[in-house]
């Protein structure tokens, strides 16, 4: 399969644990609905349980863990998919600019969008933004090392 031409469909029948090193209960994405090699986008529903979920409303830091795995998803299905390799684990270098406008409240659904401004030697840098309901509710500058597993 090459990047070039991979549908929503295709996208969305895969299972997200099978590209995130991150399991059950730590999974902050439900769906992956996009992919290419500078942008990918994710769906996910905030549910009650959610360790993140605080008063009825996905926190911050939630949904901070959300773009960092929506960044994990990407790289991940890049690595599995296309490449044939196992799927690496990444590391938070650095949060930009994160400017968070809204809450959202359990039983809405987010989408989360990422878009790769560099990659180099291992470091990535993306401009993020979760979006609910068609408002923009956080965006962010995040920077994300990938470890190499050979």
């Amino acid at each position: 399969m090459d990047a070039v031409n991979i549908t929503e469909e295709y996208i969305r029948s895969i299972d997200v644990h099978t590209v995130l090193p991150q399991q059950e209960p730590f999974v902050m994405i439900d769906t992956m609905t996009h992919f290419e090699m500078m942008t990918s986008t994710t769906e996910t529903e905030i549910r009650e349980a959610n360790i993140f979920v605080d008063g009825g409303r996905f926190s911050a830091s939630g949904m901070m863990e959300n773009i960092a795995q929506t960044c994990a998803a990407r790289v991940g299905f890049y690595n599995k998919y296309i490449l044939k390799k196992d799927v690496q684990v990444g590391f938070i270098g650095a949060i930009r600019n994160y400017v968070v406008h809204e809450l959202p409240q359990v039983g809405s659904t987010i989408t989360t969008r990422v878009d790769i401004l560099e990659e180099i030697f291992g470091m990535t840098l993306a401009n993020a933004e979760i979006t609910c309901e068609g408002r923009t509710i956080a965006t962010a500058e995040i920077k994300l090392s990938v470890r190499n597993v050979e």
